[in-house]
């Protein structure tokens, strides 16, 4: 399949096939840009970063960007397809294909590991809800429009059973697909907040983003966690996420030693908030989009700790 980010929109039938083809590319460029900021972003506790695999034996940080890029043009036909759509079960068996074949490049690209799966769902659904609702929206009405599409059910996968399925059936809590349902509350209404808040507080873009990741976590009942250990190994991440936030954020000197302690127990206990990533990759592209940003700033991490800017 052909993908060009530079689509000429000359070859489009008519002006509004181009606006929507020229969106269309600019969205999906936005996902695939936040997962690579999410995957780079350091130091993140069980996850891939730039120091190594976390808690994976099967992932690494080139694996996660050639990911990212292999199925950005999945989210550009998600986005396509939903450009002047309504919510149906036509639209969502449609994304739902789509959202197959993105699984099958991210394995092909991954040589069989699941690096990206949630990461399919949950933008899958944003940026075509982001298409539907056309420019000049809000995070809020994407997330709300997200959730109407998720309303309606996969009948191609009414009877696959996948851990998230387990975990949720085992624990009481929602997963991805809960998650959708409620209008993305984790993005919209921790996420996204937590990272304006420290924005606005002067902080770093770095800094930002995993103090907004580490509010997810604190909240989040993520069912990667779960699934790997059990309930306890859950809260444990939670409360150790909280208490980093609570000790000032990862900007200070108190939370920058909390978080290394949370980064230490999460390795020890062999999990990885893996759900959380996820929309903290969701929250990234949400910001992006309300913002009208060209793209989504890459992490500089690595070098504002080089230069003790961080």
């Amino acid at each position: 399949m052909r993908f060009d980010l530079l689509s000429n929109c000359g070859t489009a039938r008519d002006s509004a096939r181009c606006e929507a083809d020229g969106e269309a590319v600019w969205l999906a460029r936005l996902c695939m840009q936040a997962l690579v900021a999410e995957a780079e972003l350091t130091p993140k506790p069980g996850l891939v970063d730039r120091r190594g695999a976390g808690t994976h034996k099967d992932l690494s940080l080139s694996m996660m960007k050639r990911s990212a890029l292999a199925i950005e043009p999945y989210f550009y036909q998600m986005a396509l397809i939903a450009s002047g759509a309504y919510a149906s079960q036509h639209l969502r068996e449609r994304l739902a294909a789509i959202g197959r074949d993105a699984e099958r490049a991210m394995y092909k690209a991954t040589g069989g590991s699941n690096s990206h799966k949630g990461a399919i769902w949950a933008l899958g659904l944003l940026v075509s809800a982001a298409s539907m609702t056309g420019p000049d929206t809000t995070a809020a009405v994407i997330a709300e429009t997200a959730r109407s599409i998720a309303m309606f059910p996969d009948s191609a996968t009414l009877q696959l059973v996948t851990h998230g399925h387990v975990v949720a059936e085992r624990y009481g809590v929602q997963g991805a697909r809960g998650e959708a349902l409620a209008g993305f509350p984790h993005v919209v209404r921790v996420g996204l907040p937590a990272l304006r808040a420290k924005r606005s507080s002067g902080a770093t873009e770095p800094v930002a983003r995993i103090d907004a990741l580490l509010s997810i976590m604190s909240r989040l009942e993520d069912t990667c966690v779960l699934y790997r250990r059990n309930s306890a190994a859950l809260e444990a991440v939670r409360s150790g996420a909280y208490k980093v936030i609570a000790a000032g954020g990862c900007g200070s000197p108190y939370g920058k030693q909390r978080l290394m302690q949370l980064d230490g127990e999460v390795l020890n206990l062999g999990v990885s908030p893996g759900g959380s990533a996820d929309l903290l990759a969701a929250t990234l592209f949400l910001d992006a989009v309300e913002r009208r940003q060209n793209e989504v700033q890459e992490d500089r991490s690595w070098l504002e700790e080089a230069d003790g800017t961080n």
